[in-house]
């Protein structure tokens, strides 16, 4: 008996099953929190209020749906508006979650970590940058040594090339990486907390 796609595909679909009121439930109300997170974040409105809207049977479902968007948005403070986007959705986040105390505890340790970026991570950059710099500079005082003999005034600004940036870039990931591991697992512990 052959089948046609169609009918294949709507065996699999009665096979799935219809979904549950509390699945419904999740469809609607998950997205409906993740945009509230996202006007949190762009405008900065009041999340108890505006989840005092919602009825308190949808309003996990809200609060999941924030939640995953403000984990998402806490970053590496390598700007001041990573430093302020990390600090409001830190204060979400906090807001939403009702044990307090373990999602101060995971705080704790982001702030540890940020702290370390910030003060030695931005030491290791500095060398790190200086050393390709010099690594660069020296590479191509060779090669234009080799190729005109002389250099005689030619002044060389490594941080330009292509090749610099690129190499630059790379390495920065590489020194991020440490930070960033550390980072998710704090955010994968805070997911976890209700």
């Amino acid at each position: 008996d052959i089948k046609s796609a169609r009918e294949i595909a709507m065996e699999k679909v009665e096979k799935l099953g219809t979904a549950t009121d509390e699945e419904r439930l999740r469809w609607k109300y998950i997205p409906e929190g993740e945009k509230l997170a996202a006007r949190y974040l762009k405008q900065g409105c009041n999340l108890v209020a505006e989840l005092s809207k919602y009825e308190e049977g949808v309003r996990k479902h809200i609060i999941a749906g924030a939640g995953d968007v403000l984990v998402r948005n806490i970053n590496l403070p390598s700007s001041d508006l990573a430093k302020r986007n990390n600090k409001r959705a830190m204060d979400g986040l906090k807001t939403l979650k009702r044990d307090k105390v373990d999602v101060e505890n995971i705080y704790s340790k982001i702030r540890g970590i940020f702290n370390h970026y910030i003060e030695q991570g931005e030491q290791q950059r500095k060398q790190a940058y200086e050393s390709l710099k010099a690594e660069f500079e020296a590479k191509i005082r060779q090669a234009l040594q080799q190729q005109l003999g002389s250099l005689m005034g030619i002044r060389i600004d490594v941080e330009r090339q292509p090749q610099f940036q690129e190499e630059w870039r790379r390495l920065q990931t590489q020194l991020d990486s440490q930070y960033l591991k550390l980072l998710e697992e704090c955010k994968q512990e805070l997911s976890g907390i209700s």
